[in-house]
């Protein structure tokens, strides 16, 4: 049960576990579909302050651009209007110079009038052809500065010309840099918004997906890895559902590997219930060599026969879009005897599966465990008594062998005694016969044949 304090008028009332994750899941749902929203609005902004960034950039690269070329046509003109000033200051010039010098011939030949009055006709007449000629002199000079002038001013004009076709000329190379320009702007404002379309399907697509992971996979959570996730979920319901178990990481490299974590549960009188070994791949774990789940079978099996484990699970998120895996709890016994493929959402209910379907064969166990036990105390018995008869078997040989070598001591005392008794016979039976043979000697036999002690006797 949980404790909720209601945020209006701020009173406590409980709730049972299905409601609380009813709740946390509104909460998860509303929370991650803000996300979404949030990261499309963010998206969105981004692509517009973009498209905005490349107007704004493209604009000042033409203002720019513009305001050279300006800069440029202003400075040829200041050139040309003080070109034409300059010419026209240096005609004005010599057209003085050349009024002043008639000027002062004129003077010159009036003064002359005037103080040759007197002379004579001829000088006067010779005088004023001299004049004459020096005025023809000097307009012959006014018409050849005139034509220099003139030719100066074509010249100039020519170079005025050549100068505006050159300016115009730039301005057409800049009106079609402009216009190339406007169509780069507007081919690359197409490719970028192709781009930010393609990235927005792209992220559209990704949200679908994370949708429908969300959908499949509600109890993924970010910034979480899948280890942490998986211990975190066992030990909520540690407490109450798995009270007796044992569920820790597997640490145990003697043999080369290891897997994630075993799981073990016993009963009361230490009978083991059922036994797992986990192992858990993120979908960023997988290598260049292994990102199929299939990849991680076999290890998986090796490390589950060589810690003892009965059951063997991999917790995967790898091949995310795979509907065989995402449709429940695979069984892949087929190719590997008890192995399992869960996603992460599954990873209590396969524990609690096995360990139910291993609670409905406990009793069996137990009585294969009494069994067991029972034939080990008759093995233990029979090894016990197997154990009596070798030492007795033993103990009956040493005896025996002891029991032979006496007998045969025995025999051959009986032998030597024999050999005794037949000497101590063999000396009765002379002893016999000698004392027979000296109960047989008479008087008469020893003299018999020999008169002299017969005799001797007859004597006595």
């Amino acid at each position: 049960m949980h404790e909720i304090i209601c945020p209006h008028c701020n009173r406590a009332f409980k709730i049972d576990e299905a409601g609380y994750a009813d709740i946390l899941k509104q909460v998860r749902n509303a929370d991650f579909e803000k996300q979404i929203h949030e990261r499309l609005e963010l998206a969105e902004q981004e692509k517009r302050s973009a498209i905005e960034l490349a107007q704004t950039k493209i604009a000042s690269e033409m203002q720019k651009t513009t305001s050279a070329k300006d800069v440029e046509i202003r400075e040829l003109k200041a050139k040309l209007d003080a070109g034409a000033v300059a010419r026209q200051l240096a005609v004005t010039e010599a057209l003085g110079i050349v009024e002043k010098e008639r000027d002062a011939l004129a003077h010159s030949l009036a003064q002359a009038r005037r103080d040759q009055e007197a002379t004579s006709r001829l000088a006067e007449a010779t005088l004023l052809n001299e004049v004459q000629r020096a005025a023809a002199a000097k307009d012959a000079e006014i018409l050849s500065l005139k034509a220099k002038l003139e030719a100066a001013h074509v010249e100039k004009k020519l170079e005025i010309t050549e100068a505006v076709n050159a300016v115009e000329k730039e301005r057409d190379e800049l009106r079609g840099g402009l216009q190339r320009a406007e169509m780069q702007k507007s081919l690359s404002e197409t490719a970028l918004k192709e781009k930010y379309e393609t990235q927005i399907k792209d992220r559209d697509d990704t949200i679908e997906r994370l949708r429908d992971m969300k959908a499949r996979l509600s109890t993924k959570m970010v910034g979480e890895t899948l280890e942490q996730h998986c211990e975190t979920e066992f030990n909520r319901l540690r407490a109450t559902a798995f009270p007796r178990a044992y569920f820790e990481k597997d640490n145990d490299v003697r043999s080369g590997s290891k897997g994630d974590y075993i799981f073990r549960e016993s009963d009361d009188s230490g009978i083991e219930i059922v036994s797992i070994m986990f192992e858990m791949k993120n979908e960023n774990e997988g290598t260049a060599s292994k990102k199929r789940n299939e990849d991680f079978f076999k290890e998986l099996d090796k490390d589950r026969s060589e810690k003892g484990c009965e059951y063997a699970v991999l917790v995967s998120m790898i091949e995310p879009d795979s509907e065989l895996y995402n449709t429940g709890i695979v069984d892949v016994s087929h190719r590997y005897p008890k192995m399992y493929i869960v996603r992460p959402q599954f990873f209590i209910p396969i524990i609690t599966l096995l360990r139910n379907a291993a609670m409905n064969s406990l009793q069996y166990k137990s009585e294969l465990a009494l069994v067991k036990a029972q034939n080990i105390d008759i093995t233990n018995f029979e090894n016990q008594l197997d154990a009596f008869k070798t030492a007795f078997a033993k103990n009956y040989d040493l005896a025996s062998r002891r029991f032979q070598t006496a007998i045969d001591e025995i025999d051959k005392s009986i032998d030597h005694l024999q050999k005794t008794k037949e000497a101590l016979l063999g000396a009765d039976r002379n002893l016999r016969l000698a004392n027979d043979k000296a109960q047989d000697v008479t008087i008469k036999k020893l003299t018999r044949d020999n008169p002299t002690m017969a005799a001797k006797f007859s004597a006595l």
